[in-house]
């Protein structure tokens, strides 16, 4: 094989690995809050093209309970998959915020694990905090999207500083112009609540409580 035709057939492999995140952020210009997490799983696992796609992750069933005490509001009736409009009005009424903290990845066996996906581009929060100007807290939904998040900032804390699940942290982001200069920080809040996965060992009630208080917390209940 000669050299063009290797370099063509590195890049064709190189696409491959790296993915891009396929759904655009969720940024209601009067949000305060902004969830943030990392990466979807494979289409095969999508019951709709929207955030948190697997039927089987429980997140749309928390935000029901949590804000409708109904685990299955936002479900389309008695089929597996959840009503990706509904939710989208709901997070526009509600001024609820979602971004991945991740734009590009390589899973490195294949599946929607966080610890073997290997970040390639983080989110430029430099172009979205602008779009959501009322936002003053953010939170993470898992380990790897903490610390994507923190190692955004202009002095990264050691991991022993991380925030365990159901804690918070000061989070100074410091934003760069166009020459990448330093010019302002936002000061924003950090949380850091349960995994929705049923990988992550809690009970679904104990994820809907953590959510739960940290909605009340942050005055959206």
């Amino acid at each position: 094989m000669n050299n063009a035709n290797s370099a063509s057939a590195l890049s064709k492999t190189k696409a491959v690995e790296v993915e891009t995140h396929p759904f655009a952020p969720v940024l209601p210009p009067d949000a305060t809050v902004m969830m943030m997490g990392t990466f979807p799983p494979t289409a095969d696992k999508w019951a709709m093209s929207f955030h948190y796609p697997n039927f089987y992750n429980d997140m749309w069933r928390i935000y029901g309970r949590v804000f409708f005490d109904d685990a299955d509001y936002f479900r389309v009736g008695d089929e597996k998959r959840f009503d990706p409009e509904r939710i989208h009005d709901f997070m526009f009424e509600r001024g609820i915020a979602s971004c991945p903290t991740v734009k590009q990845a390589i899973r490195e066996t294949g599946n929607a694990s966080d610890k073997n996906l290997t970040v390639v581009t983080p989110v430029d929060l430099d172009s979205i905090l602008p779009q959501v100007p009322k936002v003053h807290t953010l939170f993470t939904t898992g380990g790897k999207a903490t610390e994507v998040l923190l190692n955004l900032l202009a002095e990264p804390p050691a991991k022993s500083k991380y925030p365990k699940t159901n804690q918070n942290m000061d989070y100074p982001y410091q934003w760069q112009n166009d020459n990448n200069q330093k010019v302002d920080v936002t000061n924003l809040t950090l949380y850091r609540l349960p995994s929705t996965s049923r990988a992550y060992p809690l009970a679904l009630d104990k994820k809907v409580v953590a959510y739960k208080d940290f909605f009340k917390k942050i005055g959206k209940l």
